[in-house]
């Protein structure tokens, strides 16, 4: 089965009810999506599906198509702001599960520009052990920023 990964047709030889996550790390080697609760509950393993955030440990492989983008591929050849803001405000802690909350929050800035810090709660539903949620919010509002500033 043919699949469009970070900009890029990738032909796999998957059962189609296997789960999404697992061609992208076992088959294609993209690693940076986590794989934590299985359930599609913590968000580890989020990633873009034509622009939505969606759990690909819960998305069957048959159901994956469109353009999917996952951490590898969020910033091409560029840091993306938010990754870049994560740096700046050091975001990640143990950073597992920060993959999926950049995936999160990359759905969430390309549909609004200006996220109030309760846009942001209600869109980036993640699960952060180490409780970083404070960080995510700094660093959604400071990428938004430096985006208008290019503008």
């Amino acid at each position: 089965m043919q699949l469009n990964v970070n900009g890029k047709t990738v032909e796999v030889d998957a059962d189609p009810s296997m789960p999404l996550l697992w061609v992208l790390r076992e088959l294609l080697g993209l690693t940076g999506t986590k794989y934590a609760c299985g359930i599609g509950v913590c968000g580890a393993c989020t990633v873009l599906i034509d622009g939505r955030a969606m759990r690909s440990c819960v998305v069957a492989v048959r159901e994956a198509a469109g353009d999917i983008r996952t951490i590898e591929g969020l910033g091409g050849e560029m840091l993306h702001a938010l990754q870049q803001a994560w740096i700046d405000r050091q975001v990640p802690q143990c950073g597992y599960c920060q993959s999926g909350m950049l995936m999160a929050a990359a759905a969430l800035v390309a549909q609004n520009a200006g996220p109030s810090d309760a846009q942001i709660d209600a869109a980036i539903t993640n699960i952060c052990r180490c409780g970083t949620y404070q960080r995510v919010r700094d660093g959604i509002r400071i990428a938004v920023r430096s985006v208008r500033r290019t503008l």
